[in-house]
Order: structure tokens, then C-alpha cells, then sequence
């Protein structure tokens, strides 16, 4: 029998995804986080991606691999959906980025050789090892709690959140800002938009709610108010 899917609940705001990137710029790994709140990419997907899959020129990430955990070793393979997807990326994270590559080759020359060699991953430790995916999982909590902790404490303390969390903020944002289903769909990695209609379906509601005042502004403005007025029947 088919498993009914969950709707996901939108977690933070626009402005606590603010505070939790604020709270992660002074990390090592703060590009991880605002590229994945960026983009909408998985966990998986970010872990395995390499310097020739990012044109910072052109302000384009292409996804073409994912990393997992199997019986305790990390593996790689292909995305979810088997397929590789280019998406873009906005000027601030092509600049977070570049800063990203500059601090890596500084790291590399500071461990000299005891770097490991990674085949150019984008994410990497401090010798540049690969990432296992609970570090960075486990991380996030780290700052969100490191933030939460901080003296003086904030107004507004973040409730907890995941990884995958920062993936649902980013197609919710989108989606309620009129972006169509099928670019998201393409953007996020779904094979069909047929998935995001049924995963974001309530927030595709919410978005089509106001449809009908659109469509009525837009008359009244072109042809005035007369069109609106009710007929008076004798």
C-alpha cells in the first residue's frame, strides 16, 4: 500500500534563516549552509560537489552526484533523481564561495603534506578530508544552540531545525513568489513537477488564494471601476 506523504512544516522564517546565517558566517563551513539555503540542495548533494561543477563567472552550480553512509563508509553515487541539474546562484553566494575557495587554499597550504587529497571537493575538513554527512547535520544543531547560548541571548531564540529543513524553506520562498512549479521542480531535482505539486501542495494553495484579487485588479486598473460595479436589476 502506498504511504501517504507528509506536508512539510515550514520551520523558520525569512528572517530566523537570517539570524542562523548570521550566527554561521564565522564557521569554516558557512558556505555549505548558504549555498544549501540557497539552492535547495541535498545534504548528499553539496557533500559530493567539486570545484569544476561551480562556474562562478557564470553564477551556475551544476549537481551531479550525491554522497551517502553505507554500513558506516561513505559512498558516492549518482543523485536522487539519477540526473545531473544546473542551477543558478545569486551574486552574494558566488561571493561567499570565491571566499570559501581562498580559505580551502589556505588550509592546503598550511597542512601541506598532510592534505589529502580529495579530487577537488567543494567541502572538505580542515586537511581536506571528505565530509561524512552527520557533520554537517550535527553542526547545524551546534550553531543553532551556539546562537540560542549567546551573551546577551536574542529576542527571538531559533527553534530547532534540520539540514533538510533549509531545503523546504527554499522551495516554500520560491513557490510563494510566483516562481512556476515546473522551474522549481527542475531547480529542486525532482524528475516530475507532478512531486511538487503533491509535496508543496499546501503552499501552492496558499499562493492561489489571492488569484482571483489579481485577476480583478488587473481589470479595474485597465478599464476603471465601472466594470466592477453591480448591475442594478429592474
Amino acid at each position: 500500500p502506498r504511504i501517504s506523504s507528509v506536508e512539510p512544516v515550514q520551520i523558520w522564517t525569512v528572517e530566523q534563516l537570517g539570524s542562523f546565517l548570521t550566527a554561521a558566517r564565522s564557521h569554516r563551513l558557512f558556505a555549505f549552509y548558504r549555498l544549501a539555503a540557497y539552492t535547495g540542495a541535498r545534504r548528499g548533494e553539496l557533500l559530493y560537489l567539486r570545484w569544476h561543477a561551480l562556474d562562478l563567472d557564470a553564477a551556475e552550480v551544476t549537481f551531479g552526484g550525491s554522497t551517502a553512509v553505507v554500513r558506516g563508509q561513505r559512498v558516492e553515487g549518482t543523485t536522487k533523481g539519477g540526473r545531473s541539474r544546473t542551477v543558478s546562484i545569486d551574486k552574494d553566494t558566488v561571493a561567499v564561495l570565491r571566499e570559501h575557495r581562498r580559505q580551502q587554499a589556505e588550509e592546503r597550504l598550511a597542512a601541506g603534506s598532510a592534505w589529502n587529497d580529495n579530487g577537488g571537493l567543494v567541502f572538505t575538513s580542515r586537511w581536506g578530508e571528505p565530509l561524512y554527512p552527520d557533520t554537517v547535520t550535527a553542526l547545524m544543531s551546534k550553531l543553532i544552540n551556539g546562537h540560542n547560548k549567546s551573551d546577551p541571548p536574542p529576542v527571538r531564540p531559533l527553534p530547532h531545525a534540520r539540514l533538510h529543513d533549509l531545503r523546504h524553506l527554499h522551495a516554500t520562498i520560491v513557490l510563494l513568489a510566483g516562481v512556476p512549479v515546473h522551474v522549481v521542480a527542475a531547480r529542486l531535482g525532482h524528475a516530475d513537477p507532478a512531486v511538487t505539486l503533491r509535496v508543496y501542495s499546501h503552499v501552492l494553495r496558499e499562493h492561489v488564494a489571492g488569484v482571483g484579487d489579481v485577476f480583478a485588479k488587473a481589470v479595474d486598473t485597465t478599464f476603471g471601476k465601472t466594470v466592477s460595479r453591480p448591475i442594478r436589476r429592474r
